[in-house]
């Protein structure tokens, strides 16, 4: 059942707010452009219309009723509303999406992504912006599934195109004191093999990858690159991990790479896709270029 409309109009309320504010009806009027009596008027015709009083007279001044000071409060926010309701009309009209959905491989540096972030805040606030990070086939199921407005992924599937936007150096690693670096010569993979590898899990569900496991005799799968680096440090076990998230632990010599014969480094790529170009709006356009000129520099 449609509800009756309100008896009162927003420019009662602001006209209330604004005698408030200023102290008397003469300043509130000066503010407004109205005349006195305009201001007077609209007061009395909102108190008529409530059926209540806002205002009493003390003295030689008006002071807020108790009611007046709850409606006070409730107009300021209802005064508020309107105006970021506007606010938001005009972003919608600017070409602004009132959604934003992200998704981005955890290899892609966070410190770069927060500052995308806070750029997007700032320049479309009325945008609901989700980012949720991946790992291996998340992005890519994402995509495939149409969950997302722009991506960050390792896997370009197919029917989508990705410009290249990273290369991401991995460094087999373990703590200083492993039994890995106890042997004190140069390794191959069949020395790594009787040791526990920390792995990151795939965030995918349809394609589950093991990137990079060596079919350790022990295995330590966790969610988060963050988890896998704290692992390692800990001295759970070795794994392969992207240079720039473990810098510290590499300066103080906690973590130190392993000296392998071969495949001591591997590369990761990542790559930005907006699946729908066409139909991408100004603010997945703004995330593109802010991403790629954040990273056109970027060595990781």
């Amino acid at each position: 059942m449609f509800m009756a409309g309100p008896r009162t109009n927003l420019e009662q309320w602001y006209c209330f707010l604004a005698v408030v504010d200023e102290g008397s009806y003469a300043r509130a009027a000066e503010v407004l452009h109205k005349s006195q009596s305009a201001v007077t008027y609209t007061i009395q015709k909102m108190e008529e219309q409530l059926g209540v009083k806002v205002f009493e007279i003390q003295g030689r001044k008006s002071q807020l009723t108790e009611v007046g000071q709850m409606l006070y409060r409730r107009g300021r926010a209802l005064i508020d509303e309107a105006l970021r309701l506007e606010k938001s009309a005009k972003s919608v009209a600017a070409g602004w999406e009132p959604q934003l959905r992200i998704v981005c491989d955890t290899l892609f540096p966070s410190h770069t992504m927060l500052d995308c972030l806070a750029d997007l805040s700032e320049s479309c606030p009325d945008t609901r912006i989700e980012c949720v990070e991946t790992v291996l086939s998340g992005a890519e199921e994402a995509l495939l599934e149409r969950r997302c407005d722009v991506a960050i992924t390792g896997i370009v599937p197919p029917g989508f195109l990705g410009d290249h936007i990273l290369r991401v150096k991995f460094i087999a690693v373990a703590h200083r004191d492993h039994a890995l670096h106890k042997l004190d010569r140069q390794l191959d993979y069949r020395d790594l093999r009787p040791f526990r590898q920390v792995v990151v899990r795939d965030s995918g569900v349809r394609r589950q990858r093991d990137a990079g496991w060596l079919e350790a005799a022990q295995r330590l799968t966790v969610s988060r690159m963050e988890l896998s680096i704290s692992a390692v440090a800990r001295g759970l076990g070795f794994a392969w991990l992207p240079e720039i998230a473990m810098e510290k632990e590499l300066e103080s010599g906690e973590i130190m790479p392993l000296p392998m014969i071969e495949g001591g480094e591997r590369y990761a790529d990542l790559f930005l896709i907006l699946p729908n170009r066409d139909l991408a709006g100004a603010a997945a356009l703004r995330c593109e270029t802010l991403l790629k000129a954040a990273t056109e520099n970027l060595v990781c």
